[in-house]
């Protein structure tokens, strides 16, 4: 039994001594290769030029830096011809100039052309670039004086108010604002005549005795100014301002600033006026002597006649709708004209306007009617404008 066990154990040592010397060639075989295939990459690897130190196993490789080719010098692009240099040229803008021209009845004059009109601004003869005239519908606030001062001017302003209002058509904007210490908007802007025939009868117990004229005419201004296009305030009252925040200057100067605005005035209780005057002697009434009301009067004018408008003085009621005929005509058929003006500077100078008719030589036009009998005219424009209006 021990002899066996010993053969046993002689035969798995010989095996084992022969398995480990089959192995070892083996792994000493593949790490030879793996060597020589690790020299041969290096040896395939071409080594850049040195250009560093020296190292353990040889000059480092460091590349030398490339030269870079010079930068290419750009030339400007030919000109061409077709193609015209830039510039910037700021326009200025147009001035638009309603103008009126109405024989001595206040009736319209159509049928004239560009080549009829001449303008003139600070004296200077100016290029027409735009030209109509056409029936247009209109844009109008109705500016109603209601305080509590004398029947009679409340009586007349409105009835005046109702002569206006029968005078619009269905696309027509109007509205509605009465005055007395402030301003009351009593009808928004609306083409409802009725709504407007119910807003003046809604006017019956006045609140003050206050006609702030200035106050409210600057503030309907403001209102209406941004709105495109034409408009026109028909002022409706006896033009006594009695408290005013704003003096005559100012109003004045806010009237001269307005480019798009045309004011038509009505004076109102003109026959109550003349009475008080016979029987006071110049006195007036409740204060006010002749001189306060002659002074309103100038003053309702001059608003009229800067902005392009008109001023009327009615003496009885049935001269009314007469009035308002020739508003509505005046406002619906009116020549426009625009021009650019040949001094562009934005400085808030006032310029003064003059429009002249001339004939096709050169010299005065002459309107004749259908009998060859000559009519005298005359030209309704606005006296000027401020080139930019700034606020105080």
């Amino acid at each position: 039994m021990m002899t066996m066990f010993l053969d046993s154990m002689k035969k798995k040592a010989a095996g084992w001594v022969l398995l480990l010397a089959l192995a070892a060639p083996g792994f000493t075989l593949a790490q030879s290769n793996d060597n020589q295939a690790s020299q041969g990459s290096q040896t395939q690897q071409q080594v850049p030029a040195a250009g560093g130190p020296q190292g353990d196993i040889g000059p480092i490789a460091v590349p030398k830096k490339q030269e870079e080719p010079p930068p290419e010098r750009r030339t400007p692009p030919a000109k061409r011809e077709e193609l015209p240099n830039f510039s910037l040229r700021v326009d200025v803008p147009l001035v638009q100039v309603p103008v009126m021209v109405l024989t001595k009845n206040g009736q319209f004059i159509p049928g004239l052309k560009k080549e009829n009109f001449k303008i003139l601004e600070d004296g200077n003869p100016q290029q027409i670039r735009q030209f109509s005239q056409a029936e247009a519908p209109i844009t109008a606030v109705l500016l109603v004086e209601f305080a509590a001062n004398h029947y009679a001017f409340m009586y007349d302003a409105l009835n005046a108010s109702y002569a206006f209002t029968q005078m619009l058509k269905p696309e027509d904007w109007i509205a509605v604002v009465s005055y007395d210490m402030r301003p009351h908007i009593v009808v928004d802007f609306t083409q409802d005549k009725r709504a407007v025939l119910g807003g003046l009868n809604s006017l019956r117990i006045p609140g003050f005795s206050e006609t702030n004229l200035f106050d409210a005419l600057y503030d309907t201004i403001d209102r209406i100014e941004g709105i495109e296009g034409r408009k026109y305030i028909i002022v409706i009252g006896n033009g006594v301002d009695t408290f005013s925040r704003l003096t005559y200057d100012k109003i004045l100067k806010r009237i001269q600033a307005t480019k798009d605005i045309t004011l038509f005035t009505i004076s109102t209780g003109f026959a109550l006026r003349e009475w008080l005057d016979r029987r006071y002697g110049g006195r007036g009434w409740a204060g006010a002597d002749m001189m306060t009301f002659t002074q309103a009067d100038n003053q309702m004018r001059t608003f009229a006649r800067m902005t392009g408008g008109q001023f009327f003085q009615p003496r009885f009621e049935g001269e009314l709708p007469e009035i308002f005929r020739a508003v509505s005509a005046s406002i619906r058929n009116q020549y426009m004209l625009a021009y650019q003006p040949s001094n562009n500077k934005q400085d808030g100078s006032y310029r003064k306007l003059k429009v002249e008719l001339m004939a096709p030589d050169g010299g005065p036009l002459k309107i004749v009617d259908e009998k060859g009998k000559e009519v005298k005219f005359q030209i309704v424009a606005r006296e000027g404008y401020r080139s930019k209006f700034e606020v105080e």
